[in-house]
């Protein structure tokens, strides 16, 4: 069962060959946890990740927030690029790493299930009460009227007034973006609210965007309940996550990891194991909560 773990580092050097051992004790230990999800857990499912395994930047960073209020050209290139690439998150699919912790969840064993992620996968895989810090990909509200509509009906929309895209094939980017650059942007037409005609913006916290305080609240108090905080597929380079694991530290909460590369709080964790989430949190809910069969 240890065949796919590369490394793993912790406070009491535990060796690379009980690596399992190590992560699945310290989840029989705290049997609440507090989970933290990142883009990491959604690769497998076919979503690109913003960073790279040292937490860098693998790609031009997304639209800020002040660009997309105050740049008409801005805001056609991001609705061109989300044209283009919205479809291929749509279609994605859970992952055995988000069905890992919706059978966690079942059993009890996560106090609460917070994502930096848009997605949607963790309640498509079957996970209740999931606290979405940025927000959901598949809405989009009107900043005018506050009317909230369907993606998809918008995608529609976008389709039927620029039939010139119809065709577009770009690399996908994270989150329903794309890596689209078309010469033509000047006479893209971006969707309007159906019902007052105002500007429309996906339900999501753009980079440069507070993250709502009654999210925030909402996760510190589950947070305060739990037993440990364990981190998935996450950099922390954000300090939307981030935040967490400093204030389970100051707290004395203790912190795992399982993630791919360096992140922001490593010397914060009490444990560390980089492997691939879909494996490892799949070995995992088996050795504590037994087999099960979802996929």
């Amino acid at each position: 069962m240890t065949n796919f773990i590369d490394a793993v580092v912790d406070h009491a050097n535990v060796d690379a060959l009980d690596a399992l051992d190590a992560m699945s004790e310290f989840m029989r230990r705290h049997s609440r946890l507090f989970a933290l999800t990142g883009a990491g857990i959604s690769t497998a499912s076919g979503i690109p990740g913003y960073r790279d395994t040292n937490g860098e930047w693998m790609r031009a960073q997304p639209i800020q927030l002040q660009a997309f209020l105050g740049s008409d050209a801005a805001r056609r290139r991001y609705w061109a690029r989300s044209m283009v690439g919205w479809p291929m998150l749509a279609r994605a699919q859970p992952n055995a790493a988000h069905r890992a912790l919706a059978q966690l969840g079942s059993a009890g064993r996560i106090a609460a299930l917070v994502t930096q992620n848009v997605d949607g996968l963790h309640q498509r895989a079957g996970s209740e009460a999931v606290i979405e810090l940025h927000g959901s990909i598949h809405d989009v509200t009107c900043l005018a009227c506050g009317a909230v509509h369907a993606r998809a009906a918008v995608q529609a929309a976008l389709e039927r007034d620029n039939p010139s895209l119809d065709a577009a094939v770009a690399e996908p980017s994270a989150d329903g973006d794309a890596h689209l650059e078309w010469s033509a942007l000047d006479t893209f037409r971006v969707p309007t609210c159906a019902h007052c005609g105002g500007m429309l913006k996906p339900s999501v916290v753009f980079f440069g965007e507070s993250v709502p305080r009654m999210r925030v609240d909402a996760a510190i108090a589950a947070l305060e309940s739990a037993d440990a905080l364990l981190v998935i597929g996450s950099s922390l380079m954000v300090y939307s996550g981030y935040r967490f694991c400093v204030w389970a530290s100051r707290a004395g909460i203790p912190i795992a990891a399982i993630n791919l590369g360096r992140t922001r709080a490593d010397a914060l964790f009490a444990l560390k194991l980089e492997a691939a989430c879909g494996d490892s949190l799949t070995a995992l809910a088996e050795r504590i909560t037994g087999p099960f069969f979802n996929c």
